[in-house]
């Protein structure tokens, strides 16, 4: 009986070693690495890390695109574990990158993408065994450490769309295992150091919107296992080395915005390239037969350059592609009819082709719009202005009408309107995440600015957004181009981050290089109307924004880039509408052939005094007299209209009295002119306009300012300015 207590008392001691044996073996992180794990939580400024369970649990889910908060251990034995990985993405931590990150010696993986950091990048972190390094997305300053040429184990490097700055470090031509290098749009410069030529194991190599300067190099030809190289708005100078020809691997070429001459088109015969972008890159010459051979292109993008002549036949091979970009160039020839009916995204528009059609100008989706290039608008009248709310819905401000402008658009698109203005857009947005993928904006928060309606939407555009003006009158013209960034969050969030960098060409000439609309009004939702001029010589104003590779491509999400215009103002204040025909000189006219019944309302049909309408219409012309000396007095006037006196026939003006109204005829024949359209030319002339009568507008010869469109049921009958009445009179 006496051993149950001391059997009992053995299990219990049993049980307790047990359990703190499990409890021990439970907590496999080192303290020293739990330490410092405080100390990197502290400088991120992640404050939900708790400390009282096992760092190697934490991981928060988020139905966030591109959020990841997890930190990962992997065991080493049966007693202790590491922390090797730790992401901390889209979570808008605001502090510093923490030296402390180096006392985790078996950390290999670091992702803070997506964040408000700011600061250097730590040198400690030179000293470590890491294979990924993240930091995509943040507020990070000063250069690329020396001593990350230090990191052997470095397999990819992602430091895009910070404000990173200096030269590239030579150094980093050693790192023996380095696949992936992304540095897009930051502040770098200087030349790509040669010591990079030995990065033979590169597959990605992305240096897109920097300012660096010198030559693509030769040496890019080393790199022949590379798949993918973005090369846009980068600041080097061409030409494209023929090199590039060499790395059989790529699927993905993108070249643009080189400044330097390029005198032919590169030889890439590449058959694995499905996205194939050389825009802006002065290339010239015609275009090689061997691009109809790469049949697995999805993308092909030469826009903007100098080729020449003729589509190759075998393009028609090109059976993958989703969309193709010839815009702007010097190709001439007839349009590939399989080019016309494919459902593809084409853009031929901006060059010399030779069209024919009975439909005019092609408008939709697929922006097959060759004869853009030929104006050959149909003018009904013409303008003195246009206004117009970008992407949004019908607004009247200030005594205009900004129309509406909410059609969808496309990767490749025309627009007309019933009015005087079309659009087009050229491009599709590449890697596109954004959850709406649409080519107008609205903006989903309260605008606090004068005149917000004007800025609750905006058009949006991946390459190029040309919004043009027809049936203009000439002369010099004030436009205002309204803009508000309304696609990034204002705020201390990663999605203020982003930088949207245009270009913009009124006529043909660039007014404003590498705009940005946050930089120039200073803040994220507000606005800005920056005010130009522009003379119209041929009827027809062009305004175009334009993407040059420049800004942001991933922030908030990938696919935010390119010009962005809230809405459009032009308008010619030097324009005075012409004076019409006074009805005062219509009368004369028809008194004169003796045919005064014609002022009569044909409604009123035989039913009236014919005497007395004779001494009414008398009376009036009498009183309308270009000589003051000779208009009757009112007392004379009320007793002709009383019929106490008899109008005297002699004192009514003769039509040849005034040189104004000698000149009858050839004011009738300008305005004729003015109503007709030259239906072969394309051109017409100015049709007349008026405002409103107003007693300040009448002249001392006119009864009122008579229009046809002003004439209602009540008013003398519109004369029909065809009528023979006004034939061969005043004919000198």
């Amino acid at each position: 009986m006496r051993i149950f207590p001391l059997s009992f008392a053995s299990l219990a001691i049993g049980i307790f070693i047990s359990f703190t044996t499990f409890a021990s073996t439970a907590t496999l992180l080192p303290p020293d690495e739990v330490a410092a794990l405080k100390e990197i939580g502290k400088k991120l400024g992640k404050t939900d890390w708790d400390f009282s369970v096992d760092p190697c649990t934490f991981s928060t889910e988020r139905n966030l695109e591109g959020f990841e908060d997890k930190v990962t251990c992997t065991p080493y034995n049966d007693t202790v574990c590491h922390i090797t990985r730790i992401a901390l993405k889209a979570q808008n931590l605001q502090g510093t990158l923490p030296s402390e990150l180096a006392r985790l010696t078996y950390l290999e993986d670091i992702d803070l993408s997506r964040n408000y950091l700011n600061g250097t990048i730590p040198l400690e972190w030179g000293s470590m065994k890491l294979i990924n390094i993240s930091l995509l997305g943040n507020r990070l300053t000063g250069p690329i450490p020396i001593e990350f040429g230090n990191i052997g184990t470095l397999a990819t490097l992602s430091l895009e769309f910070n404000q990173l700055s200096g030269p590239i470090p030579p150094k980093l031509g050693s790192l023996p295992l380095l696949w992936k290098l992304h540095l897009t749009s930051n502040y770098f410069t200087g030349e790509l150091p040669k010591e990079l030529a030995n990065l033979t194991t590169l597959k990605e190599f992305r240096i897109g919107d920097n300012h660096f300067n010198g030559k693509i190099p030769d040496f890019i030809q080393n790199w022949v296992n590379l798949e993918k190289l973005v090369i846009l708005g980068s600041g080097l100078e061409g030409p494209i080395p023929h090199g590039i020809g060499l790395l059989t691997k790529l699927s993905d070429l993108r070249i643009s915005d080189l400044n330097g001459s390029q005198p032919s088109f590169p030889l890439l015969n590449l058959t694995r390239l499905k996205t194939l972008i050389l825009r802006s890159c002065n290339i010239s010459g015609p275009l090689p037969r061997y691009l109809g051979t790469m049949t697995n292109l999805k993308l092909l993008d030469l826009s903007f350059n100098n080729l020449s002549g003729e589509i190759p036949s075998n393009f028609i091979d090109l059976s993958k592609i989703d969309n193709m970009y010839l815009t702007g160039n010097l190709l001439s020839g007839p349009v590939l009819p399989w080019m016309l009916a494919t459902s593809k995204y084409i853009d031929l528009s901006y060059n010399n082709f030779s069209f024919e059609t009975s439909q005019g100008c092609p408008q939709g989706n697929t922006g097959n719009d060759p004869c853009l290039s030929l104006r050959s608008f149909p003018c009904n009248k013409k303008w003195s202005s246009f206004h117009i709310n970008c992407g949004g819905k019908d607004v009247s401000l200030d005594g205009n009408k900004y129309e509406r402008d909410e059609d969808a658009s496309g990767p490749s698109n025309y627009r007309s309107t019933t009015t005087n203005w079309a659009f087009s857009s050229t491009g599709n947005f590449m890697e596109d995440n954004r959850t709406k993928k649409s080519f107008t904006l609205t903006n989903l928060s309260i605008l606090s600015m004068k005149n917000s309606e004007l800025y609750m939407d905006a058009r949006i555009s991946p390459i190029s957004l040309t919004y043009y003006g027809f049936c203009l009158v000439n002369g010099n013209y004030t436009i205002n181009l309204h803009f508000a960034e309304i696609m990034f969050n204002d705020g201390k969030t990663y999605s203020s981050l982003g930088r949207r960098i245009f270009d913009i060409y009124i006529q043909g000439m660039r007014v404003q290089k590498d705009f940005n609309i946050v930089d120039a009004v200073g803040g994220i939702g507000k606005e800005i109307i920056m005010n130009y001029t522009a003379n119209v010589t041929d009827g027809t104003l062009e305004i175009r924004f334009y993407w040059a590779g420049k800004g942001t491509t991933g922030l908030p999400v990938r696919g935010v880039y390119g010009p962005l215009i809230s809405a459009i103002s032009v308008h010619n204040p030097d324009y005075e509408p012409p004076k019409g025909i006074s009805a005062g000189t219509v009368a004369l006219v028809l008194k004169q052939k003796g045919n005064m019944m014609e002022l009569v309302d044909p409604k009123l049909g035989s039913d009236f005094n014919k005497i007395e309408v004779t001494g009414m219409i008398n009376v009036a012309l009498m009183c309308t007299n270009v000589s003051p000396a000779v208009r009757p007095a009112m007392s004379s006037v009320v007793s002709m209209l009383e019929g106490r006196t008899v109008p005297e026939t002699s004192s009514v003006p003769d039509p040849d009295a005034s040189n104004e109204q000698m000149q009858l005829k050839g004011m009738m024949i300008e305005h004729q002119k003015s109503l007709e359209i030259d239906t072969k030319e394309g051109q017409i002339q100015i049709v007349p306009t008026y405002g409103p009568y107003t007693a300040s507008s009448a002249s001392a010869g006119d009864l009122y300012p008579y229009t046809a469109s002003s004439a209602s049921a009540g008013d003398l009958y519109p004369l029909k300015w065809d009528s023979k009445v006004l034939e061969n009179r005043y004919i000198r």
